[in-house]
C-alpha cells in the first residue's frame, strides 16, 4: 500500500547560483544537484549572464542534454533570480521541460525593493518584473515561502516536507548552495 504521506515528485534538480563580486560583468556559475529521493545522484554546472535573460534557457538545456532528463520529475529553484537579477522564466522552463518547477526562498522576498531594483538599475527590468508578477506571490509552506508552477498545493508540501532533512530548505537547494559556493569561492559557508 502506497504511503500517502510521500510525494510523487521525488526524482528532482535543485538550481542556486555561485556567489560573486558585486561588480563582476559576464557569466555566473550555476550547479544542479540531482536527487534521487534522498541520494545526491549526480551534479550538473553551466552559468547565465549576470542580470542577463538567459536563466530559463540555460536551465532547459542543462536539463535536456544531461543524462538525467528522463528520470527528473520536478525542477526547484533556489529564488527566482540566478546571477544577480536574471530572473527565471519560471513558466517557460515549465512548458519546455514539462516538469511542476517550485522556487523556494527561506525569507520572504522584500518586493518593494526587488521592483525598485528592477525597474531603475536593471536591464530589461519591466520584462524582469512582469515574470516575477505572472508568478504571484510567495506562499508559506513549512518553513520556507515557495511558489509554484505544474504542482498543487498538497503535493507541493509533501516535497518540501519530504526533502527538508537538515534545515528548513529541501536538501537538493541546500546541497547545490554548498556545492556553488565551494566552486565560486573555494569553500562552502553561509545559510542557503
Amino acid at each position: 500500500m502506497p504511503n500517502s504521506n510521500r510525494p510523487r515528485l521525488v526524482n528532482c534538480i535543485g538550481f542556486d547560483d555561485c556567489p560573486f563580486n558585486r561588480n563582476h560583468k559576464g557569466k555566473v556559475s550555476i550547479v544542479g544537484t540531482v536527487y534521487a529521493s534522498h541520494r545526491l545522484d549526480g551534479i550538473i554546472v553551466g552559468d547565465v549572464e549576470k542580470d542577463g535573460l538567459d536563466a530559463a534557457y540555460k536551465i532547459v538545456q542543462l536539463v535536456k542534454h544531461s543524462k538525467f532528463y528522463e528520470h527528473c520529475n520536478l525542477i526547484m529553484l533556489q529564488g527566482i533570480c540566478l546571477g544577480g537579477f536574471n530572473v527565471v522564466d519560471v513558466q517557460k522552463v515549465h512548458k519546455e521541460l514539462n516538469r511542476p518547477v517550485l522556487v523556494i526562498s527561506r525569507k520572504r522576498p522584500d518586493y518593494p525593493a526587488i521592483k525598485r531594483a528592477l525597474l531603475t538599475k536593471i536591464p530589461d527590468g519591466t520584462k524582469k518584473w512582469q515574470n516575477i508578477e505572472a508568478l504571484g506571490p510567495m506562499e508559506p509552506c513549512m518553513n520556507c515561502y515557495v511558489q509554484r508552477v505544474g504542482i498543487d498545493r498538497n503535493e507541493t508540501e509533501k516535497v518540501v516536507r519530504f526533502f527538508c532533512i537538515n534545515g528548513n530548505i529541501p536538501e537538493p537547494l541546500r546541497t547545490a548552495h554548498l556545492v556553488a559556493g565551494a566552486i565560486g569561492k573555494g569553500v562552502s559557508k553561509g545559510r542557503v
